[in-house]
């Protein structure tokens, strides 16, 4: 049996991941990671995921499960390693996923390496995913079965040391089952809402948040000719495939919806078009990061399926490695695909790894 830390968010999923491990036998201690300089500035409730009320639900679940609590504290890695990183990222005119980046720095790497340094043979979380152990001792990331819920995105930041040390106890069953075994548990989280959104923009308005992090850069809003059509206060606080809140001064000619299709950071200038000029057949990445360590293409490239946001769909395309990283080559387009954010390549179900998108065409 495993001596294992159990990251317990106050969620209901890393509360019943917690309670599976103790039931199979293993040694379990839970840890909440203590992320904010001052937990009453970040979000509360059903929009939180490491709030003080959240560390009292972890505490409460950790005493029914009979385990040891305690609370690491986190918060100066989590400022320079996610918000900061996140401040940077839109400064750049770029869109950031600071979760993927948490799991990335924090939970899969920080965490885990203060678990191992410590004795513990690896960490257990709530997310919805696969471990596959082939006989050659690799372990394989896959989705989890439960579509609706599947994390294998977040994840796809993992490295193969770090998966050999993970446990994923949920990734067999669907949400359901497991709010109905938290309350056969007595477990004070089966009923509570998921977390969604940024933990640490209090309000969740992140336009605002940019504003008081960022100040204020006025500019004009312009079609793909140039025509100034709006102003704004600052490039950061838009992204590509934005629509709404562009409050534009007049319709575009054919009356259709405009969208953000480009943001030049320079010249201040947040460019609008149609929902065709999102159209994204090819991208470029960089940092590539590969779940088995070595990158997964052969020769003039590999089949893959290619997912750029959390809930997309994945798409069919060509992997292939480049100097400075990865070129997609994608059977279908996707719409709106952001520089900064997270492309994550698959076969079948297996994570193959990812790359943060510089440019797309």
């Amino acid at each position: 049996m495993a001596r294992v830390i159990a990251a317990l968010s106050g969620g209901v999923d890393s509360s019943v991941a917690a309670a599976r491990m103790v039931d199979a036998g293993h040694e379990v201690t839970a840890i909440h990671l203590a992320l904010s300089r001052n937990p009453l500035t970040y979000r509360t409730g059903s929009r939180g995921c490491c709030s003080l009320e959240d560390a009292n639900d972890a505490r409460r679940v950790a005493d029914v499960l009979g385990i040891p609590f305690y609370v690491w504290d986190f918060s100066e890695a989590f400022h320079t390693e996610v918000v900061e990183d996140f401040l940077s990222e839109y400064r750049a005119g770029r869109t950031p996923n600071p979760c993927l980046r948490c799991n990335e720095r924090i939970k899969f790497a920080a965490l885990s390496d203060r678990a191992l340094s410590l004795g513990f043979d690896g960490v257990v979380t709530g997310h919805y995913a696969r471990l596959v152990t082939r006989p050659d001792g690799v372990a394989e990331l896959h989705r989890g079965i439960d579509e609706a819920k599947d994390q294998s995105y977040v994840l796809g930041v993992m490295t193969q040391e770090q998966l050999r040390h993970a446990y994923f106890p949920l990734g067999d069953c669907v949400k359901a089952e497991v709010r109905a075994e938290a309350e056969s548990r007595g477990l004070r989280t089966a009923h509570k809402p998921d977390s969604y959104d940024i933990c640490f923009i209090p309000e969740g308005d992140t336009a605002d948040y940019l504003h008081d992090k960022l100040g204020y850069a006025p500019g004009d809003i312009v079609d793909e000719q140039g025509a100034v059509l709006g102003s704004h206060q600052g490039t950061f606080t838009y992204t590509i495939g934005q629509r709404k809140g562009l409050r534009l001064g007049r319709p575009a000619a054919d009356g259709k919806p405009r969208y953000v299709v480009g943001l030049d950071t320079t010249g201040r200038k947040v460019v609008v078009g149609s929902h065709d000029a999102l159209r994204v057949d090819r991208l470029t990445g960089v940092k590539p990061l590969w779940c088995d360590e070595t990158p997964p293409v052969e020769g003039s490239g590999s089949e893959v399926s290619v997912q750029v946001r959390a809930h997309a769909r994945e798409v069919p395309g060509l992997l292939s490695l480049t100097p400075s990283g990865i070129s997609a080559e994608l059977d279908e387009p996707v719409y709106g695909v952001a520089p900064g954010q997270t492309a994550v390549f698959y076969q079948g179900t297996r994570v193959l790894g990812s790359a943060t998108i510089d440019t797309t065409g």
